[in-house]
């Protein structure tokens, strides 16, 4: 959420950059600060009146002691007659709050100078592209193919028990998962992230701190009798755990890392696009998250995407980096990158990563703060990243992978697969 105090001093150039993400903000930030104008003039005649009152009731008991009874009545009915007003003004104080947060909740965030103007994907801009793109061999099948063939993961018995989009995996494709999802989790441990496991549950207070709510409530599962949402990413609890947390400036950066499985609508998806592993409703995901000084968030989101990018090397996949323009970046973003790999079978891009820099949106929401050296208690800065998304990272493995003789593993996942190939 987007500070009233920036909003005060910087509306033209606010606007200005909301206008980078497509978004018209200037009807919303005008109705905000006509708000905030009444807010503040009300908030003043409340404090005018309480000090007024504390001042009268000193009064009042200095005339009891002189024995000034009458006085000191005269001027205890003039107390009640300010606590009516003062009533009555923190009712008006409180609809005006309700006022100016609902309409600051509606805001997103604004993007970075760094953004690229745009508004599809199309228009995002390549920062870095690396590794070679495989030719396969003739006869060279699509994942959900292999898997099949090979019996590693059953789609249509995730069908039978859920629906579409939560499929089943077995034997060596579910080997497979444990695999990376070990061996990414040892990649962030090894690079200073402090290995979490949080719950796959979360409350209301916690999907509006990290921004699902209101912006994504229908893309969240949600468990109605219990007021519960299901997690789409671990960015979500891990981030909460500093909700209302004074953290140490010398604790920076605190680092977290977290598996869970992830659970998203994906409402209106369809097509060639959603075929096989290419979207699910659930799927795996390790997330890295940084909670950073101001200073140093953009050279750890650098930082951030270069360790995704050894990942992928070391997966031998190749890939291409990503600056996504403001009309493609998500809601709460300050700068975005998308990491890619490439599916040699489908001969597209698919997205395995984003990395993100938050700026002060999540902990304004959050209430995540630190103390600077001058004493003064100031906002920190959260990023995140998928370290990855399992489902697009096997499809690209096992399509690129494939040979006559069976599906090929990577070097770096022997170690934790316990085997050299699927066939």
């Amino acid at each position: 959420m987007l500070q009233i105090s920036k909003i005060r001093e910087n509306k033209e150039f606010i606007i200005e950059r909301l206008a980078v993400k497509n978004f018209d903000g200037k009807k919303t930030i005008d109705e905000i600060l006509e708000i905030d104008s009444k807010r503040r003039k009300t908030q003043n005649e409340l404090d005018a009146l309480l000090n007024e009152s504390n001042v009268i009731a000193k009064q009042v008991g200095e005339l009891f002691k002189a024995g000034k009874q009458f006085e000191a009545n005269e001027l205890k009915a003039k107390t009640v007659l300010l606590k009516e007003h003062s009533k009555k003004l923190e009712e008006e104080l409180c609809l005006l709050e309700n006022d100016q947060h609902t309409l600051l909740v509606q805001l997103p965030n604004t993007p970075s100078v760094l953004v690229p103007k745009g508004k599809t994907p199309a228009d995002n801009e390549t920062v870095h592209e690396e590794g070679e793109i495989k030719k396969l061999y003739e006869g060279a099948i699509p994942h959900w193919e292999l898997t099949s063939k090979y019996d590693i993961i059953d789609f249509e018995m995730g069908v039978k028990l859920t629906g579409a989009g939560f499929p089943v995996y077995k034997n060596k494709g579910a080997k497979l998962q444990r695999a990376l999802i070990n061996y990414f989790l040892d990649k962030a441990s090894a690079a200073g992230y402090i290995e979490v496991q949080p719950p796959i549950l979360v409350n209301e207070a916690s999907g509006y701190g990290t921004g699902q709510l209101p912006d994504k409530e229908g893309q969240m599962y949600y468990v109605g009798i219990d007021n519960l949402y299901l997690i789409p990413t671990a960015e979500v609890p891990i981030t909460n755990m500093y909700r209302d947390v004074i953290v140490k400036e010398a604790d920076f950066p605190i680092k977290n890392c977290g598996y869970t499985p992830c659970f998203r609508r994906e409402a209106g998806s369809y097509g060639k696009d959603v075929r096989g592993l290419n979207r699910l409703h659930q799927f795996d995901k390790v997330e890295i998250v940084q909670i950073q000084h101001p200073d140093k968030s953009y050279e750890t989101l650098e930082n951030m995407r270069e360790f995704v990018a050894s990942i992928l090397r070391e997966l031998e996949l190749p890939f291409r980096i990503l600056k996504l323009c403001g009309g493609d970046m998500s809601f709460g973003s300050a700068l975005t990158y998308d990491m890619e790999t490439y599916s040699a079978a489908q001969e597209k891009w698919l997205e395995v990563s984003s990395v993100s820099n938050f700026e002060t949106f999540q902990s304004n929401r959050l209430k995540l703060r630190f103390k600077g050296k001058d004493g003064k208690t100031q906002l920190a800065h959260t990023l995140n990243g998928s370290a990855l998304a399992l489902p697009r990272i096997v499809a690209t493995l096992l399509e690129n992978n494939q040979t006559p003789e069976g599906i090929v593993i990577p070097k770096v996942l022997v170690p934790y697969t316990k085997f050299e190939i699927i066939n």
